[in-house]
């Protein structure tokens, strides 16, 4: 069974920096487009940033000059390099991988279990 597993999330004052990690566990093969969400208490989940098999990059203007997301294909791992935090930032992040191939074939809509973020002001 796939799994995302997040890891990275934490405590830290508004300017600070965190990097987010997400890996596929399992017998995964391959990964097409991955990336980050958010969810603030008592709002919707929201697109933080994302990338393509071919590294296209997406990003939430509320992010963008701030965030950076990369991804390592060999380890089937994706990175989110978070600078510049603000308070607004707080939320839990959820790692989505729109589809996925491993010995069984594709399967599609994949989420990690969430890490929090928490900025301080």
């Amino acid at each position: 069974q796939v799994q995302l597993v997040e890891s990275g999330g934490g405590l830290v004052q508004a300017g600070g920096s965190l990097r987010l990690c997400c890996a596929a566990s399992g017998s995964t093969l391959s990964i097409n487009g991955i990336g980050w969400y958010r969810q603030a208490p008592g709002k919707q989940r929201e697109l933080v940033a994302r990338i393509s098999s071919t590294g296209s990059k997406i990003y939430a203007d509320s992010v963008k000059g701030r965030f950076t997301i990369s991804r390592d294909n060999a380890k089937n791992t994706v990175y989110l390099q978070m600078n510049s935090l603000k308070p607004e930032d707080t939320a839990v992040y959820y790692c989505n991988a729109d589809s996925l191939l491993t010995s069984e074939g594709w399967g599609n809509d994949y989420w990690g279990q969430g890490t929090q973020v928490t900025v301080s002001s």
